[in-house]
């Protein structure tokens, strides 16, 4: 598959850190002390999952990074250029190098992010779904001045709202990367003429070609918490360049192993009020968004798991349990905290309510006490539960790690409850599984 990398921006922002340095060839160490240019790091993990086929879009200080690489075959790779001599608008180049690009899917990935990600599985996930194109999308810790990609249960894109446009007051905290997988039949399909792009007709990617392809069933988006961060500006670089020194980088990437802490929901996260059944009744609890943002940056996912019978009692429709647990996202990213990954279990053995729903009433293998969801989760995200925690509220919750074969953490007094650690906070449980991490405690 041919990778296509625009590596064309000027880096204003972070140009003030390097005057005379191309944005890509931006040096960063890694936990050895080992510099190298971003984008050679990038080129270097595409290339050991098989990507060697790759067109380099250039612009600014474009002889730099052309000297650097070559043709790639210092790396292992074949790379070409394409010379944007004139601003055609992000997505300009595509059209002149259509010829190029062949008739297969390619991968078009942004060099203003830095990103390592197991594309191999991306691109399995394209193939599956069948689309045109598939977006990469994760949550971040700031997603109310990000766009946001509303999907349906099938990941099929519905919408695209723009940090500009009107939102709804609860959304899931899905934010668009810059990585995709593009057919190019989209650009065929277009109605933009190659031979018309110009600096009087630049093509944006987002607006032009990606957003009108929303509610059509044919673009999905791949959620992942794989990183993917923007470097440009020097506190971000600041950021990113502790991120590779520890580690973080490269250990997110899903072909490697990941760690997690699963969480309850209610009691754990929202304060327990029964059955949840009203959206206005959902309230985290205190100190859960810093436990989830220290989760955050600590290198464990942060995923939900939680019991939900009143789906299957016919007391709460799908529809509006998704709401409900979009504002529980919307919550926490106003905190500047997001988990990586939400499962439910909408089944009930017990038979008899009004309303229920009788399809769903059995004895499943995902309601805790069972750890059916930890599992799913942990073949999703390729989750090492032997070096995972569970924390919950009760009992089934402690049961489910456990089976699952996780470490557990009990939040609660009571004392017949055998668990790992007991706290009296998730906040207090967080802090404490995170002080074992790092041999503090």
């Amino acid at each position: 598959m041919k990778t296509v990398i625009m590596a064309g921006g000027k880096g204003t922002r972070i140009s003030q850190l390097f005057p005379d340095i191309p944005k890509p060839l931006i040096n960063i160490s890694d936990k050895d002390g080992a510099a190298k240019p971003v984008l050679e790091r990038e080129l270097i993990s595409l290339r050991d999952q098989g990507f060697t086929d790759i067109l380099l879009t250039v612009s600014y200080m474009h002889e730099k990074i052309e000297n650097y690489f070559g043709d790639g075959s210092s790396l292992g790779m074949n790379i070409t250029y394409f010379v944007e001599d004139e601003p055609l608008g992000n997505a300009g180049a595509l059209f002149k190098v259509r010829d190029r690009l062949g008739n297969e899917p390619f991968l078009l990935l942004n060099a203003d992010s830095v990103f390592d990600v197991d594309f191999k599985r991306m691109t399995e996930y394209h193939r599956q779904k069948g689309g045109l194109v598939t977006l990469f999308t994760h949550p971040n810790s700031h997603p109310y001045d990000s766009g946001i990609v509303i999907a349906n249960e099938d990941k099929e894109v519905i919408s695209w709202l723009t940090k500009e446009d009107v939102r709804p007051d609860y959304y899931k905290n899905r934010v668009n990367a810059g990585l995709h997988v593009i057919d190019p039949a989209v650009l065929d399909q277009s109605g933009i003429d190659k031979d018309k792009v110009g600096p009087d007709h630049k093509v944006d990617l987002d607006r032009m070609i990606l957003k009108p392809l929303c509610g059509t069933h044919k673009m999905f988006c791949y959620d992942s918490p794989e990183y993917v961060k923007d470097m440009g500006t020097p506190e971000r670089f600041k950021q990113v360049s502790e991120d590779f020194a520890s580690g973080v980088v490269e250990a997110k990437n899903l072909s490697h192993k990941q760690k997690a802490i699963f969480l309850d929901r209610d009691g754990t996260v929202n304060k327990y009020k029964g059955f949840l059944r009203d959206i206005n009744d959902l309230e985290l609890e205190d100190g859960a968004s810093d436990a989830i943002k220290a989760i955050n940056g600590s290198g464990y996912l942060a995923v939900v798991v939680t019991n939900q019978p009143v789906i299957a009692r016919g007391e709460v429709t799908v529809p509006e349990l998704n709401e409900i647990h979009n504002k529980l996202e919307t919550l926490l990213g106003g905190d500047g905290a997001y988990i990586d990954g939400l499962y439910y279990c909408p089944h009930h053995p017990d038979k008899g309510f009004e309303g229920e729903i009788p399809e769903l009433k059995f004895d499943c293998d995902c309601r805790k006490p069972k750890p059916g969801m930890l599992i799913k989760a942990s073949e999703d995200l390729n989750i090492d539960l032997e070096n995972s925690w569970m924390i919950g509220d009760g009992k089934n919750d402690v049961e489910a790690g456990r089976r699952a074969g996780c470490r557990t953490a009990y939040i609660g007094s009571d004392p017949d409850v055998d668990a790992d650690i007991k706290a009296g906070s998730l906040k207090e449980a967080a802090d404490i599984i995170l002080g074992l991490t790092r041999g503090t405690t």
